[in-house]
């Protein structure tokens, strides 16, 4: 299997090539289980961290960021937005952003008491990587609807043109190969 070596918080991973489509491969960033990994790419972001009293992250993957962030950071929760309403939510706030890249429709969901920790409050957005923007603009939404103040936009990787922004914070850069 052919790999792409990332180096990233003082760690080198070896990232497994992917096809999505006919054209375009790239490399598949899974921080899920990688315990050392996690805990320094955590620690490299609250380095570069604005002041906050929030965070938040998209169900699934920054899901282990955001609660080793929390956790460095001596924040007692962080939050979680989800990709269905589950039982539990109470009052759901929902965004649903359209992505111009892909004509796909993403709808993120928060519990009321959720949207509540968020109002008048500083928000930290983070990802494990950020590439269309898709969900980082739900999130945006979803922050700003539930009366948030978005201070800041990281993640550990920017793939593709997402490396250009200057409005997000990013340890490395990840490239998207695109086939002849």
């Amino acid at each position: 299997m052919e790999t792409y070596s990332l180096e990233v918080a003082g760690l080198v991973r070896e990232l497994p090539i992917c096809a999505v489509s006919n054209t375009v491969d790239i490399a598949a960033f899974i921080m899920f289980g990688d315990v050392e990994l996690t805990v320094n790419c955590a620690r490299h972001l609250l380095e570069r961290a604005p002041e906050h009293d929030v965070i938040i992250t998209a169900e699934a993957k920054g899901i282990p960021l955001a609660y080793e962030m929390a956790r460095q950071n001596n924040e007692n929760g962080y939050l979680i937005a989800r990709k269905g309403v589950k039982v539990y939510m109470h009052n759901p706030v929902s965004v649903s952003v359209k992505s111009i890249t892909t004509a796909k429709v993403q709808t993120l969901y928060i519990d009321e008491n959720d949207a509540g920790q968020m109002r008048d409050r500083r928000v930290l957005i983070v990802d494990d990587v950020i590439s269309t923007g898709e969900s980082l603009n739900a999130l945006e939404a979803l922050v700003s609807k539930a009366g948030g103040n978005v201070v800041g936009r990281m993640a550990v990787l920017a793939e593709g043109d997402a490396q250009k922004r200057d409005d997000i914070t990013f340890l490395a850069p990840l490239p998207i190969f695109v086939k002849n």
